[in-house]
């Protein structure tokens, strides 16, 4: 059986336990702040991050590793495994992907395979559950990267944010600006496009409403299929939570957490955001 390593990055926000148990490596984002920098979720948590936001005057901004660092550790897997395989933050929202293409070019005469996931947060981290499972059952590099691209293609990503100051701000806006102006109880439904971008589905009165039309949207999704689903919040788990309950009575699920945004995301989508990720591919 092939010895295969993985890398995701630090949107994701696996838990550690799980990070530890299953032999992944994180390569962080990075925040740039007031003149300091923090790598997402190893010297800044979500906590951290939320109760800085609320203090400062201004928004911090965000960049991807560099290809260098995708470089030294994509190395050193590759020299102790058969393959790596790194699955990673959507290019339609980051440049990671490309640095990690680029690592992966210099390091041309060892098994490396990049995936980008065109989804980020909950969305990534059931992606890098499915492959973990599938390693364990003997599935080669090849395998892994087909079973990728097929739950990429059934995955679905769809959040509702409180505001959309920061998705202006920091760049990430995309479909989503028509809103913009808008009133201020008009709650946006934005969601992860075929590219990977941030695009709007649709504007709802209200902030239940919009938490409603979420799940709607989800039992939509899953299509009467047994789905895996992420509960996504930034600063927002009373949210979550409601949504986790009410939405465990209306789809057929094989898994249901609850993640909690990481600093960079949050950075792009401000606290009050909640959404649903789920893919619907039988990993039985």
């Amino acid at each position: 059986m092939s010895k295969i390593a993985f890398i995701t990055d630090s949107t994701a926000y696996l838990s550690p336990k799980f990070v530890q148990e299953h032999d992944i490596s994180i390569i962080p984002l990075n925040l740039h702040w007031d003149g300091d920098n923090y790598r997402d979720g190893v010297t800044i948590t979500p906590h951290e991050f939320y109760d800085m936001l609320e203090a400062s005057k201004s928004i911090p901004s965000t960049s991807q590793p560099t290809y260098g660092e995708f470089e030294v550790l994509m190395k050193d897997l590759a020299e102790k495994n058969d393959a790596v395989v790194a699955v990673l933050i959507s290019s339609g929202i980051s440049g990671t992907v490309d640095s990690a293409l680029m690592a992966q070019k210099h390091l041309s005469k060892y098994a490396i395979e990049v995936v980008d996931s065109k989804l980020t947060s909950a969305g990534l981290a059931l992606l890098v559950k499915a492959l973990v499972q599938a390693r364990a059952k003997g599935a080669d590099a090849k395998q892994l990267v087909e079973l990728a691209e097929r739950i990429i293609a059934t995955a679905g990503i769809f959040f509702m944010v409180d505001t959309l100051k920061y998705l202006h701000k920091g760049g990430r806006i995309g479909g989503a600006s028509r809103y913009l102006g808008g009133a201020l109880d008009i709650k946006p439904i934005l969601y992860l496009n075929q590219e990977g971008k941030i695009d709007a589905l649709e504007k709802v009165r209200t902030k239940k409403k919009a938490l409603q039309r979420l799940m709607d949207l989800a039992v939509e999704k899953a299509d009467g299929k047994k789905a895996y689903v992420g509960i996504i919040h930034a600063q927002a788990p009373e949210e979550a939570k409601a949504i986790q309950m009410a939405l465990s009575e209306r789809i057929k699920y094989a898994e249901m957490e609850t993640y909690e945004l990481s600093p960079v995301i949050g950075t792009h989508v401000g606290p009050g955001t909640v959404g649903i990720a789920l893919h619907t591919v039988d990993l039985d």
